[in-house]
């Protein structure tokens, strides 16, 4: 089969080439990859700041794909030939709590990803595609939709007219945007894009906030909260931005810390973290049951992923150069 392989960090070093094609063994899936999407991850991994030392070469990277199953293994019962699936970046957290070697077995690094023209996937890691969604909107999902979603509902517990913040108008701040408006709540957003922040109160948003014409960003967020900060807040930047993320929620509120685009390390002041009684948790996405939960929800609200560009399976390196760039919503690659 063809495939994309990571033969060095860089990248000028991932180049299309054939691999054997893999035979499912038992309880597992061979899939047709349709499409895959690209994660912030897929960008660090490749130009070696993502746990380099975990890194195997050659890899076939990216974790988030959707196709169809084309060949089981012995035993497999969830799923036939036929069923579309997507990937799930954790393959064996299946429910509850995280278990502490949940980093072992990701798809796209350490094990294989989907920027292939096939995948195998265990049968109780895949998850069923939406029926709804193309293969194209289908593959933005096992990172994105689902950290916005475990951020909101399993971590956040959001309410009605509760209010949360979302730090840019990448993949996952967009389905944040897209999620908590249905689940009722008011969202705010910061962006470096007077245009983006335009775009996202088509999708929901109550409010933007330019964060170059605003550096002290966290003070225009008491404003528009009547001084009292957002219940729930989003953090994507990471690094020295995470004292205003603190700053910018209410006493007792939470953050979610899903990235680290600033940075992946802070010197974070105490006082206002113990004053306000903020809790942080850090989120790697979440368990399979989150994802069926979430589906369920897309499915109920009609929500459809936002794509920034399709790209072929020839332009992948256009693809990670677009993602560097910045994108509105997902980047994605059409692999059949």
């Amino acid at each position: 089969m063809k495939a994309w392989l990571l033969n060095d960090f860089g990248l000028d070093n991932l180049a299309l080439g054939e691999v054997d094609t893999p035979t499912p063994k038992a309880g597992e899936l061979l899939v047709k990859i349709g499409a895959v999407s690209l994660n912030y991850r897929d960008k660090a991994i490749v130009e070696g700041f993502y746990e380099p030392h975990l890194v195997p070469k050659p890899l076939i990277p990216v974790s988030d794909a959707s196709g169809t199953v084309v060949a089981v293994g012995e035993g497999v019962s969830r799923f036939k030939v036929g069923d579309r699936v997507n990937s799930h970046l954790y393959s064996r957290w299946i429910d509850g709590e995280p278990g502490p070697d949940e980093p072992a077995y990701c798809f796209g690094m350490p094990l294989p990803g989907g920027l292939a023209e096939f995948m195998i996937i265990d049968e109780q890691s895949a998850v069923r595609a939406p029926d709804n969604l193309s293969d194209e909107e289908a593959s933005t999902l096992p990172i994105a939709a689902l950290t916005a979603w475990y951020s909101l509902v399993d971590y956040g517990q959001v309410q009605p007219g509760q209010t949360v913040l979302v730090q840019g108008t990448g993949g996952v701040s967009i389905f944040a945007v897209q999620l908590a408006t249905a689940l009722g709540a008011k969202v705010i957003v910061t962006s470096s894009s007077d245009a983006n922040l335009e775009a996202v109160k088509k999708l929901g948003a109550v409010a933007g906030i330019n964060y170059r014409t605003y550096p002290r960003w966290e003070e225009e967020v008491l404003k528009l909260t009547a001084g009292k900060g957002v219940d729930l807040l989003l953090d994507v930047a990471g690094g020295e931005g995470l004292n205003q993320s603190v700053l910018a929620t209410k006493a007792a509120g939470k953050i979610a810390q899903v990235g680290f685009l600033t940075g992946q390390s802070t010197s974070l002041a105490l006082m206002p973290l113990i004053f306000r009684q903020t809790t942080i948790r850090g989120i790697a996405v979440a368990p399979r049951s989150s994802f069926d939960r979430m589906n369920a929800f897309l499915n109920e609200h009609a929500i459809r992923p936002v794509i920034d560009r399709v790209y072929s399976f020839n332009e992948v390196h256009h693809a990670f150069e677009h993602l560097a760039r910045g994108a509105f919503g997902k980047v994605v690659i059409n692999v059949s």
